[in-house]
């Protein structure tokens, strides 16, 4: 500690001493009452640095992550608070976010992260179609040149670009299936190549 650090934790000391006389004598009818208060605040801030503390293990509570295991090349997916698998996968040096659809048969782009990667939704060709549950939607073949997943790199992997309203892209089956074991249990997707 500095001569100017100590300076400093002197300084603060004095300070906060003066205040704390300073709410007494103000509060000396009702000290009770003042020391309750004081005692409030106290638990506040013990929790807010409690919680400022444990905000990674929350974190993971509340919005869990996917973990990869390169050395046994296998993926966990952790079940979403809502219910579903969510992964982050690299394309084109771009990270997007997929939602697991093991009822979807291809890999199916919404118009934003199509432009993320590169692609200009705009200027493709919406000659096929998909049926969801909203009924049929126009897509546009595209060919992704590099899809990552942790240490798995595949190169010119076929998708689709959404042309109707999706919030999130779909992770179907035509990529799923690359992986030599996909299985749900205790919460989690394991994907193994």
């Amino acid at each position: 500690m500095s001569s100017n650090d100590f300076g400093n934790l002197i300084y603060l000391v004095i300070l906060g001493a003066v205040l704390v006389f300073w709410v007494l004598v103000q509060n000396r009818g009702n000290l009770s009452r003042t020391f309750q208060n004081a005692a409030v605040w106290g638990l506040i801030f013990v929790g807010t640095i409690a919680a400022i503390g444990m905000w990674g293990d929350i974190r993971q509570t509340v919005r869990p992550s996917q973990a990869v295991f390169a050395d046994s090349g296998r993926v966990e997916l952790p079940r979403a608070p809502d219910g579903h698998y969510y992964v982050t996968l690299t394309i084109n040096d771009t990270p997007v976010r997929f939602v697991v659809d093991t009822g979807a048969s291809g890999v199916v782009l919404t118009a934003d992260d199509a432009g993320r990667i590169g692609l200009n939704a705009a200027g493709l060709a919406y000659f096929s179609e998909a049926m969801t549950a909203n009924g049929p939607v126009r897509t546009a073949p595209v060919t992704l040149d590099s899809v990552q997943l942790g240490p798995f790199i595949d190169k010119r992997v076929g998708a689709y670009v959404n042309e109707g309203e999706m919030e999130q892209s779909l992770l179907g089956m035509t990529y799923l299936q690359r992986f030599d074991r996909l299985e749900i249990s205790g919460g989690k997707m394991i994907l193994e190549r």
